[in-house]
């Protein structure tokens, strides 16, 4: 038994050294904020054809400015940079995210990055990951072929500007999410989701799966960090949903939930909040990405498939083999 569990685990356990990548990193914050005139015209034309979706939403809709002429923009810009608020705010990323933090950011990365190379040979990888600031409006998403990163949502819960923010929309549930823990994952996560698991619009339990699907490929691009991260838990949530994992699922099977086909009923176990609605308001939120994950692991420790295998695998093979004991 030993063996054979050993042997499981070695899946994420794997060699990467020899793994090339070719992702480039830019901090467009930066150029925004320190880049004079005609330096900042010429970034702007280049960027519009070079990160066009990302750059789109950044002066879009972050900055409210959308494609103007040259000197509307260079106006703008510079409103932007004088802005109280808005000097606060970049000043605590730079504090927060200085260059040698930032090249660890990189590093973690490339490292995730590679892992997912090395399960997907021939899958889509990063061709530029983007630090920005989205002034709250997102933490890190992808497009077809980059990760932008908005670097102030990872300030953290006691950021100062962070806990200036309006309770409404910035829940305080949300605000404490806000930590540079989870930027690596998000960002990996953010890239899975979006480029390696099919999005299905079906029953509860099939979209559970397709959430485990999602969470073990990003645990196994970061399979040393503790777990809990994984799922963008603290330690407290985690330790919550492992000890009532059997509970959460009797509850389905008992309120016979598991292949409803019911947006309310999806949004209650799987989107973020401040606890599962339907459970105890102590819970964990997300039970449902929880469980789906918990059964694809189940699944991958006792059978000899491949990541690659895994995202074609249909969910009720996965859901046949979920055993949890009392």
């Amino acid at each position: 038994m030993l063996l054979i569990f050993s042997c499981s685990r070695d899946k994420l356990n794997v060699d990467t050294s020899e793994i090339k990548l070719e992702t480039n990193y830019m901090n467009l914050d930066s150029v925004l904020q320190n880049s004079p005139k005609n330096e900042l015209i010429q970034k702007h034309h280049e960027f519009q054809n070079s990160i066009t979706e990302i750059y789109d939403y950044q002066i879009g809709y972050v900055l409210q400015i959308g494609r103007v002429s040259d000197t509307a923009f260079v106006n703008s810009i510079n409103t932007f940079r004088k802005d109280k608020g808005i000097i606060e705010l970049e000043n605590d990323i730079k504090s927060k995210f200085s260059p040698t933090t930032l090249s660890e950011v990189k590093s973690n990365l490339e490292n995730g990055f590679k892992h997912l190379k090395f399960h997907f040979p021939q899958g889509k990888i990063p061709k530029t990951i983007v630090f920005m600031n989205s002034l709250f409006q997102s933490s890190a998403f992808s497009t077809h072929e980059e990760i932008g990163i908005g670097l102030d949502r990872y300030l953290g819960y006691k950021n100062k500007v962070v806990q200036k923010l309006p309770p409404e929309p910035f829940y305080d549930w949300m605000k404490k999410g806000w930590e540079e823990e989870f930027l690596v994952r998000d960002a990996i996560c953010s890239w899975v989701m979006t480029h390696y698991v099919a999005e299905e619009d079906n029953s509860l339990v099939e979209s559970m799966i397709r959430w485990g699907k999602i969470l073990y490929l990003t645990e196994a691009t970061i399979p040393d960090v503790d777990k809990r991260l994984v799922m963008r838990y603290t330690t407290e949530q985690f330790k919550w949903a492992e000890e009532n994992e059997l509970a959460f699922w009797k509850y389905l099977v008992k309120e016979k939930l598991l292949f409803k086909n019911s947006g309310l009923e999806k949004a209650n176990y799987l989107n973020e909040g401040p606890y599962t609605v339907g459970l105890p308001d102590t819970s964990s939120d997300r039970m449902g990405q929880f469980l789906g994950w918990k059964m694809v692991r189940n699944y991958m420790e006792n059978n000899d498939v491949t990541l690659e295998e895994l995202i074609k695998l249909p969910y009720n093979s996965i859901l046949q083999e979920y055993d949890i004991s009392e």
